[in-house]
């Protein structure tokens, strides 16, 4: 079977009805008048666990929104288990690679949406090998920095073959674009000659804050609040208890996280037997009732630990903070610190010094209304001139189509 004229497949661990950027990003292309296919697993992040409706087969194919989805089986109990997880990653890479070789002579194109293992770009790479199909990768979490930085200890030989591994891939890249602008130097170690295209994140289609209401939830207090993936990295210790530490004098003061993650019943068993008050989770919410939530908030938390990989990152939930208009606090170091200190969009602490958060939660709770409502126009002056999605969708296309 010859390639469909412009078709591409997207290659990703994850894909709705999980939420992630790569479903408007595919839904943008399918709209542009473009064949669009899907490899990936069985949705069941974060809750590992298969979602209502869904079943956990080998192979299994479905439509969305007219996007052809190819789904291959899920290893549950990746949360817990750090070799399950590690298993789950390889299970995908060699069932998608199966899958390839079947569906592979249908795209010209493949596009690998890298937020996790870069594990997941082998079926891709057998596609370009096997089918001269054009690759290119999003980059949205540097290997093999991000290895080390979730605990994986660097050996020699460990290196060498993860090393080994990246060059690999990004070698048969035809373009690389990247959501942050520190990976470029990363990614120009093993492959100096890379078409590196910067490419951030941007607000997803599905998050409308016109005319939104604040949560009901909110409405007492100064609340901060954090939102997101609630892992070991994102440093949410440190934050309770800076927050913890605050006077008593601001006993307005609320932290709202809410989310979901392998971390969540550490920070609550923190929160109960060191008798922290004020602070609630909220659990997951869906990303459309997200909006009524910042809505209600008075700043947003963004957290980080300190590692070297971390500095060089924008999570994703900065461009979604930035919608939002609420003032940013930011408790990491590297690029988001220098965008929130340039762009004057909220104040920063250090994520390894718990007095230092402590003492930012006190600086916000000081500032006047005046100085809050600045940095909210800040942000949406940065939001419209450095992340606007049509824009970047299209930069993305012109890339990878002509």
């Amino acid at each position: 079977m010859s390639p469909v004229s412009k078709s591409i497949l997207i290659v990703s661990e994850r894909f709705f009805p999980e939420e992630f950027g790569i479903n408007d990003l595919a839904r943008a292309w399918k709209a542009k008048g473009y064949h669009v296919g899907v490899l990936t697993q069985a949705p069941s992040y974060p809750f590992d666990k298969i979602y209502q409706g869904y079943t956990n087969k080998i192979f299994q194919t479905e439509r969305w929104g007219g996007i052809k989805i190819y789904r291959i089986f899920s290893l549950m109990g990746y949360r817990k288990n750090v070799i399950l997880k590690v298993l789950n990653y390889l299970c995908f890479a060699f069932l998608a690679s199966l899958m390839s070789l079947f569906i592979g002579r249908r795209y010209e194109r493949v596009f690998v949406y890298h937020i996790g293992p870069l594990t997941q770009a082998i079926p891709a790479v057998l596609m370009k090998k096997l089918f001269g199909s054009a690759l290119h990768v999003w980059t949205l979490d540097i290997w093999p920095d991000s290895v080390y930085a979730y605990g994986f200890k660097k050996r020699a030989l460990s290196e060498k073959i993860l090393d080994l591994f990246v060059r690999s891939v990004y070698k048969y890249c035809n373009a690389i674009f990247i959501s942050c602008k520190g990976f470029r130097r990363k990614i120009e170690k093993y492959v100096p000659d890379a078409n590196v295209i910067f490419s951030p994140q941007w607000v997803p289609d599905d998050l409308d804050f016109d005319g939104v209401l604040p949560h009901e939830s909110l409405k007492k207090g100064f609340n901060f609040t954090f939102a997101g993936n609630i892992g070991k990295v994102q440093n949410l210790e440190n934050v309770i208890r800076g927050f913890a530490h605050l006077s008593r004098d601001y006993h307005q003061a609320r932290l709202n996280i809410i989310g979901d993650g392998s971390n969540l019943e550490n920070l609550k068993r923190i929160v109960r037997e060191e008798r922290i008050d004020h602070v609630f989770f909220w659990g997951r919410k869906p990303l459309k009732e997200m909006p009524r939530w910042f809505e209600g908030s008075d700043v947003l938390i963004i957290s980080l630990i300190d590692k070297p990989i971390f500095a060089l990152t924008v999570p994703a939930k900065f461009q979604a903070y930035l919608a939002s208009g609420k003032p940013i606090y930011c408790i990491m170091k590297g690029e988001v610190s220098d965008l929130v200190i340039t762009n004057k969009l909220g104040f920063v602490a250090h994520p390894g010094e718990i007095e230092d958060i402590k003492m930012g939660f006190e600086k916000f709770l000081g500032a006047p209304k005046e100085e809050l409502a600045i940095f909210g126009r800040n942000m949406k002056s940065l939001l419209n001139n450095e992340y606007d999605r049509d824009k970047i969708i299209l930069q993305m296309t012109e890339g990878i189509f002509t």
